[in-house]
């Protein structure tokens, strides 16, 4: 199945949508945009920019609200083309198309409410501050969740009144180009969110392209340091989500069943592809046996498979040397003296035509160690591993003992240990009995090395916008001259 996508007139739904007959071969065949193509789509945007900065916010969130409109009208046809596109279990798929939905709706209701500031000043003067949007937006998205995070950098930019020209994962480039549809067919302007494909040539244009006022990018901490990099030449602003190494505290008077719960939520969504994964879970020594059985009676139980099958919780892996990379990490865990007590291993499913599919049994690791591979390095995979500690003081030590910040989360009945543990866990998003909730009304993002800038929540818009400040004199100049 072959298929080509044009820069700016997004492509009808036969030119791009493969039938699902063959869902296990070729999706489609995609031309990287090099210099002409990335110009040609910020100067689209641009020009774009130029007429939907001038609409009021009310007149942009009525072009928002009937994209929102659109999603949830083909709602099982995005999250099926997500399975396709990704791997993941069409039950997540589903809840990323909602996330985005929703993230569109909650932007476009803060639209309208953009304001400044007024000062009174001495003698009846005053000033004002003018939150202004920045003009041409870059976003460049992860390939764990593509048509969410899509949808998470292209709201809060449209709102503001900015345009965006956006830079999918070559690994899964086809649902963006339906994001790009819906904006059209609700209304927006021609040019207003532009796909460009492509691999790290294409990145590297955008981020240089002196049209460009900023950058936001999902992915991992070299690339994140890459692009910052590329955007301190014109001073640009940058928002970068980046990767994690993120630790689940359970304590021993924790509600056992919901600690379970939390641990598996915390590292085998999307098939453990989640930045954001709890995948350093430290269990207090008195509760960790019965801790540990119970996760690997539940991790065993997972049902893995036909993504698009509603009873399958895990699908594939996104390619085939992410798999083999992942299973390597296993593999130097039992080198270093972890054991496994469920899972790590390729998967072939029974239905024949999935035998050549990237899947593997989810894994639980115990007798881990601070010092172990597994620990220290993002896997981003399927892959738990399960550490004691004895005392408060000591897991905050090393649950902080990392260059990353994304997320942390604690399990505990105690309300002031609660609140006293995440306020010394150096971490953007933390969690306090359960794990990987993400409400598109509340910031996300990291502390240290995951990143700078939040998505989502209402603080968004002051990474989408500039602030002017204008003085008005009422009376005179006094000079000193």
């Amino acid at each position: 199945w072959s298929c080509h996508f044009q820069l700016y007139s997004v492509p009808q739904p036969q030119t791009y949508r493969p039938k699902l007959d063959f869902l296990w071969r070729i999706l489609c065949h995609l031309e990287p945009c090099g210099p002409v193509e990335v110009d040609q789509a910020v100067k689209a945007a641009k020009s774009a920019f130029g007429h939907w900065s001038k609409m009021s916010g009310m007149e942009r969130a009525r072009t928002m609200i009937e994209a929102a409109h659109i999603i949830e009208s083909r709602r099982e046809e995005i999250a099926e083309m997500e399975v396709v596109n990704n791997g993941k279990s069409i039950t997540e798929a589903r809840l990323d198309v909602d996330s985005a939905r929703l993230c569109i709706e909650y932007y476009a209701g803060l639209a309208s409410t953009l304001a400044g500031q007024h000062v009174q000043l001495p003698g009846g003067s005053f000033a004002y501050t003018r939150r202004e949007p920045l003009g041409v937006c870059v976003g460049i998205g992860a390939w764990n969740y593509p048509f969410q995070i899509a949808a998470w950098k292209s709201a809060p930019a449209l709102a503001c009144g900015n345009s965006m020209v956006f830079k999918p994962s070559p690994v899964t480039p086809v649902t963006a180009v339906m994001l790009a549809e819906i904006y059209a067919k609700a209304g927006a302007p021609e040019g207003l969110l532009n796909v460009v494909q492509g691999g790290q040539e294409t990145g590297s244009l955008l981020c240089h392209h002196p049209d460009v006022a900023k950058l936001s990018f999902t992915g991992s901490v070299p690339t994140g340091q890459k692009i910052m990099e590329m955007a301190s030449k014109g001073v640009k602003p940058v928002t970068l989500e980046l990767g994690g190494k993120s630790p689940l505290l359970i304590f021993q008077d924790s509600d056992l069943e919901n600690a379970v719960r939390g641990a598996l939520m915390a590292n085998f969504l999307s098939q453990g592809q989640v930045c954001s994964n709890g995948t350093r879970v430290f269990v207090q020594r008195d509760i960790l046996p019965e801790f540990v059985e119970e996760v690997v009676k539940r991790t065993q139980a997972i049902e893995i498979g036909d993504p698009l099958l509603e009873s399958t919780r895990m699908g594939a892996l996104v390619s085939r040397s992410h798999l083999d990379k992942v299973l390597s990490f296993v593999d130097q865990a039992k080198k270093e003296g972890a054991t496994v007590m469920c899972g790590g291993e390729p998967f072939v499913p029974s239905d024949p035509k999935l035998r050549g599919g990237y899947y593997m049994t989810p894994c639980v690791l115990s007798n881990c160690t601070d010092e172990m591979t597994c620990v220290k390095e993002e896997i981003f995979g399927p892959v738990m591993s399960v550490l004691s500690f004895e005392t408060e003081e000591e897991v905050l030590q090393r649950a902080n003992d990392t260059t990353l910040g994304l997320a942390a989360g604690v399990f505990t009945r105690d309300v002031r240990r609660a609140h006293r543990v995440v306020e010394h866990l150096k971490a953007g998003s933390c969690f306090i009995n359960n794990y990987n909730i993400t409400p598109v009304e509340v910031p996300f993002g990291g502390f240290k090395m995951s990143g700078i800038g939040r998505e989502n929540g209402q603080v968004t818009i002051e990474y989408y916008t500039q602030l002017k400040t204008v003085f008005v004199e009422m009376g005179d100049v006094d000079s000193l001259f």
